[in-house]
């Protein structure tokens, strides 16, 4: 009985573990695209312009201690590495430049 209760409790702290927002706080600048996707798992969309590309992850956990909290996440990179990630909306900023931004979500 020990060892069910045991092995229940590590199941849910790895799946509460796995919040989208705590993924990304182990992301840096500079990484290419292949480590943003086994850091933060296989995306559920993507938008590309120009040398832009946004890697999208939608209605996510942000915190595996309040499992309430959903947002959307981008992870936006440029010639194939990470400029910015965070929760909220990618949005083109100058359809001359083609340059992906993320806006966060108030």
């Amino acid at each position: 009985m020990k060892l069910t209760i045991l092995l229940l409790s590590a199941v849910l702290l790895l799946i509460v573990g796995c919040a989208t927002g705590e993924l990304a706080q182990n992301l840096e600048e500079g990484m290419s695209k292949e480590q943003v996707i086994a850091i933060m798992g296989k995306p559920d969309g993507f938008q590309r312009s120009g040398e832009y590309e946004a890697l999208k992850y939608t209605n996510r956990v942000i915190s595996g201690w309040d499992v309430r909290g959903k947002a959307d996440y981008a992870m936006i990179l440029k010639n194939g590495r990470l400029v910015e990630w965070g929760a909220g909306q990618v949005r083109q900023s100058d359809s001359a430049l083609r340059t992906l931004v993320l806006v966060p979500l108030q």
